[in-house]
């Protein structure tokens, strides 16, 4: 294993946060806030730290899925362990667990919360909280991936090993260039949705934190009723973005580019929005009485289904007191998700798609036993590599999900609560049911149960196997064989 790129990247990683850090100390001083401190200082840390890390370059730059992996896997702890020490240290979170979890949980977008009153924060806790939304949002290797050149080919196993979704290509032969591309297309749609909640009447403040909970669709918020108090203009701007942000980055790369028919016509794309028009229309009907006209009902189905789709997690109303059809619908949408190759969690569209033409397709076996027909996406047949990893992938994700809800339940909570709870963290949604309704948060929940539920939120946001990686002892194998033959 070339543990030598491994340490150059997260030496990186830790000076990219550094950097990133002084933009809450930045808006302390324009508030005049005393937390400042805490992220200079954490800030600080972090470049020296990093400095020391990447003073060495690798003597390869080379590597395969398993660094790939494992780098992907650290950088993300590393990034939650200093990204919490200045709510930790600066008091606002006393406690070091529920400053991890509320990192964690901001840098995996899944915006659940241990908070009870998220207006007693300091305005730039309430920025920086966010801010890892946009962060994980693309993916902070991406990222690195676009402003440091490195060499070795091999570093799409970086992308493929941090983005969302089955399979992961190049946009362009360069995979620096790719990842370019991609955050050029985040932080201007991210812009375009600051302008249009200025236009709402919006504080700068609301609109860059709401934006930026909206693009990386993690879904804190900075009001103690998440999006209920705003105004109805200012929620459709959201559900339009939500959505828009929850679509396959590959569509806006073909869109920029003139191929308007291929982008509107990627199977993918449209079953995603086909989901959202049906389970629109069922919430619709279903929560029509208990509203006060047809433009609320509308307002808030559109809203809560564009929000737990792409997994953001922003509530306009309580819908833990809609009927239980509109919860059912929610609930099932919190598993399907958003598309691969977005910013959304959950299982992902294409791997449903994939999942479906399967179990056809062996239907078909059954009848017709001597036929071969390959599966098709987007009129390509899919490779079987990608269909046998959607299926483990499920299979996994199924194991991991059974296990965390039996951990969780330690706690004797309800059924309802600790399902919800656990479907809420692993497909980095925020918010389930009951005990951790809309209106409540996850401080309840024992120590034990919030590392359990942290591992959910790291690994869902990750694609399950780069977290994996890292208890397998073969994955190690190597560069502990290569210490001991050095001494």
């Amino acid at each position: 294993m070339n543990s030598s790129i491994i340490r150059f990247i997260l030496g990186n990683v830790l000076k990219i946060e550094g950097l990133l850090l002084f933009l809450p100390a930045i808006v302390s001083g324009i508030y005049f806030e005393n937390e400042g401190i805490y992220y200079i200082s954490v800030a600080a840390v972090c470049i020296i730290l990093g400095f020391f890390m990447t003073k060495k370059p690798p003597a390869s730059q080379v590597f395969y899925l398993k660094e790939g992996c494992i780098t992907t896997a650290l950088s993300w702890i590393l990034l939650s362990f200093f990204g919490c020490l200045p709510f930790y240290l600066s008091g606002e979170i006393p406690s070091f667990a529920d400053a991890l979890f509320e990192t964690i949980s901001g840098f995996t977008t899944t915006g659940a919360s241990i908070l009870s009153d998220v207006e007693a924060l300091s305005h730039c806790a309430l920025f920086w909280r966010s801010f890892t939304h946009w962060i994980g949002g693309m993916g902070v290797l991406v990222f690195l991936l676009a402003v440091i050149p490195l060499s070795g080919g091999s570093h799409i196993n970086l992308m493929r090993a941090e983005s969302p979704g089955p399979s992961v290509g190049k946009l362009v032969p360069k995979i620096r260039y790719t990842a370019r591309i991609l955050y050029i297309i985040y932080f201007a749609m991210t812009v375009i949705e600051v302008i249009f909640l200025l236009l709402g009447r919006m504080p700068l403040f609301d609109a860059l934190t709401t934006s930026f909970g909206t693009a990386g669709t993690g879904g804190f918020g900075i009001k103690n009723d998440s999006f209920v108090s705003y105004s109805p203009y200012l929620q459709w701007v959201v559900t339009i973005f939500m959505i828009l942000f929850g679509v396959n980055f590959n569509a806006y790369y073909l869109l920029l580019f003139g191929k308007v028919k291929k982008a509107f016509f990627m199977e993918e794309v449209r079953a995603y929005f086909i989901i959202i028009l049906v389970s629109v229309c069922i919430i619709f009907f279903n929560i029509l009485n208990t509203c006060s006209g047809i433009f609320e009902a509308l307002t808030h189905a559109s809203f809560q289904v564009g929000s737990i789709i792409t997994t953001t997690g922003f509530s306009s109303t309580d819908f833990d007191l809609w009927p239980k059809t509109s919860q059912t619908v929610l609930v099932l949408l919190m598993f399907i998700g958003a598309c691969a190759g977005s910013t959304g969690g959950g299982i992902k569209v294409s791997r449903f798609i994939v999942l479906a033409k399967t179990i056809v397709k062996e239907m078909n076996g059954y009848i017709h036993p001597k036929s071969i027909k390959k599966i098709k996406m987007d009129g390509k047949p899919i490779e079987h590599d990608v269909v046998r990893s959607t299926n483990v992938y499920v299979i996994t994700f199924i194991i991991i999900f059974s296990v965390s809800v039996l951990a969780v339940s330690l706690d004797g909570k309800d059924l309802t609560s600790n399902f919800t709870a656990v479907a809420a963290t692993i497909n980095n949604i925020g918010p389930g049911l009951k005990a951790v309704g809309p209106t409540q948060n996850f401080g309840h929940f024992s120590v034990f149960s919030k590392y359990v539920l942290m591992f959910d939120m790291m690994a869902g946001r990750l694609e399950l196997f780069p977290l994996l990686i890292l208890f397998h002892p073969a994955a190690w194998k190597d560069l502990f064989t290569k210490k001991i033959s050095k001494k």
